[in-house]
């Protein structure tokens, strides 16, 4: 089997990144499949452009809270599995992450898949 990634861009602190992995985790077991390694990659504001805009959104939708330890992060999971396994275990993990679907809402930890 390849070895395929699942990575995500979020603004979360260190319950929000457990409550992530123990999605993809459950999603993967599901399928038959265990995740090989997860790894964090965690930069400052500044160095990412990409997902500095989760950061705005979460402020956003919080008025007036203070994100506490929140911080950018790029999440990155590796689970060996077919494309067709991959491609089911991301919608579903993406579902999970989002169960009200895209009408506006507030996210506890903003995220973005790549």
């Amino acid at each position: 089997m390849k070895a395929r990634k699942l990575i995500f861009g979020l603004y979360a602190d260190r319950s929000g990144l457990n409550w992530v992995e123990d999605i993809i985790r459950s999603a993967a077991c599901e399928r038959g499949v265990c995740v090989q390694r997860t790894e964090v990659c965690s930069y400052p504001d500044a160095d990412i452009p990409d997902y500095g805009f989760l950061g705005d959104q979460w402020r956003d939708e919080h008025p007036g809270k203070r994100p506490g330890d929140r911080r950018p992060v790029e999440l990155r999971a590796t689970v060996p599995c077919s494309l067709r396994v991959w491609r089911a275990l991301r919608k579903e993990v993406l579902r999970r992450m989002c169960p009200e679907g895209n009408h506006p809402h507030t996210c506890e930890v903003p995220w973005m898949a790549m």
